[in-house]
């Protein structure tokens, strides 16, 4: 038997709170692994946490400065030279979304497909680690390095991912402060034709702003996976939010819907979060009609707007608590400063954009806490792949060595 399948049969074969001891085993049975730990990147995406047995008993290892964070940064696998043989730090992703990064010790230097076999192994950890989440609290568990509040908590089971990568485009988002999250949120899905982009800013604190939140996603939802138009699918919403709250909660929300054969864009301004387009490397923001928040009034009718990506578009999504955050002196983080961050980040990819604003964020503040939450989501636009076929094909590895002993492989 192939050894690779035999490592891919033994993961899906091993109860979900198990499957790093019998990748364990089937990694020093088939590979000769001398040591395999798996490391969960935290909410705050600072930190990589070792998966144990019992939760926050392992010391965390930073992403910035290290091999490993240069894996995950970087999502491609990095090694170093260790006292009992090499250590590759293997990237564990699906579709595009970052999890952690597989650390596996082997006694001595292999070929590079040997390493790029492991590579695979490691996407097929991350697939099994994102199905064994709906039976076991361990993975999750891994990524905190401090308590979620109960408001942080339903938010983030509320989002579909941090990250998604597909032929046409490539989208991530992120959330400040991580741990203490309540009412902004963001949602995307893609069908064969579609995609769609929703940005959420609750109004409120706590739970309170988290059950808003979390009411008026699924009332998008639940009239996305209807099948209705843009402008239906926010008075649906609308007319869900004024029920409950009649008027006195509300939620600011932008929709947008890109055609993944054409580029054109649907759009409906229902509130605060802003759009800013980065093309031919220049940085703009992107102003639509705007209309009542969700559950404003009873019976709301919404219009939609058209607009149209081209190849190599970048947009970057923000919420009030990004572009109102006041800096040492009260000045605003407004228009101008967004523009020159969009153009800072343009050479990041999508995934790493996020951090990279709300990082600036934090230093604006003198790292102070903030007043309210941020979001941030961006997305770039690839263009339509009518011949794009199958892309989970074998990638064609290459390998450069550096000067500390350790080393990088590419696809």
């Amino acid at each position: 038997m192939d050894r690779s399948l035999a490592v891919e049969r033994t993961l899906r074969g091993v109860q979900p709170h198990a499957l790093l001891d019998g990748l364990r085993s089937a990694l020093q049975e088939h590979f000769g692994a001398v040591e395999v730990e798996l490391l969960m990147a935290d909410y705050g995406l600072s930190e990589l946490r070792r998966v144990t047995v019992l939760p926050f008993t392992a010391e965390p290892m930073p992403v910035s400065g290290t091999t490993a964070g240069e894996a995950f940064t970087a999502q491609l696998a990095t090694f170093e030279i260790v006292e009992h043989g090499v250590r590759a730090h293997l990237p564990v992703t699906v579709r595009g979304d970052g999890f952690g990064v597989l650390v596996v010790t082997l006694p001595e230097e292999p070929e590079p497909p040997v390493w790029a076999e492991l590579g695979r192994l490691a996407e097929a950890l991350g697939h099994e680690v994102f199905v064994a989440d709906r039976d076991t609290d361990l993975y999750v568990q891994a990524r905190r390095s401090s308590r979620l509040t109960l408001a942080a908590e339903m938010q983030w089971q509320l989002l579909p991912g941090r990250a998604c990568a597909r032929p046409e485009f490539a989208l991530g988002g992120q959330l400040e402060p991580a741990y203490a999250i309540y009412g902004d949120c963001f949602d995307w899905s893609a069908s064969a034709h579609r995609l769609s982009v929703t940005l959420v800013n609750g109004m409120g604190e706590g739970t309170s702003a988290a059950l808003l939140t979390n009411l008026a996603v699924n009332a998008l939802r639940n009239a996305r996976r209807a099948g209705i138009g843009l402008d239906a699918q926010a008075e649906l919403a609308d007319q869900a939010l004024y029920a409950q709250y009649r008027g006195q909660e509300y939620v600011a929300t932008l929709l947008l819907e890109f055609d993944l054969a054409t580029g054109e864009i649907t759009a409906v301004d229902a509130g605060s979060p802003r759009l800013w387009r980065l093309r031919d490397g220049i940085a703009d923001q992107v102003r639509f009609d705007e209309q009542l928040p969700l559950g404003t009034f009873e019976d709301t009718a919404y219009t939609v707007e058209r607009l149209r990506a081209v190849p190599g578009d970048r947009y970057v999504f923000v919420s009030d608590g990004v572009y109102n955050t006041s800096g040492p002196h009260g000045e605003l983080y407004g228009d101008r400063d967004l523009t020159q961050a969009v153009v800072a980040t343009a050479d990041l990819p999508a995934a790493h954009v996020p951090g990279a604003v709300l990082a600036e964020l934090h230093d604006r503040r003198d790292g102070g806490l903030a007043a309210d939450d941020a979001m941030v989501v961006c997305l770039d636009w690839f263009g339509p792949k009518p011949d794009s076929g199958d892309v989970t094909g074998i990638a064609t590895v290459t390998t450069s060595a550096r000067q500390d002993g350790s080393h990088t492989i590419g696809s």
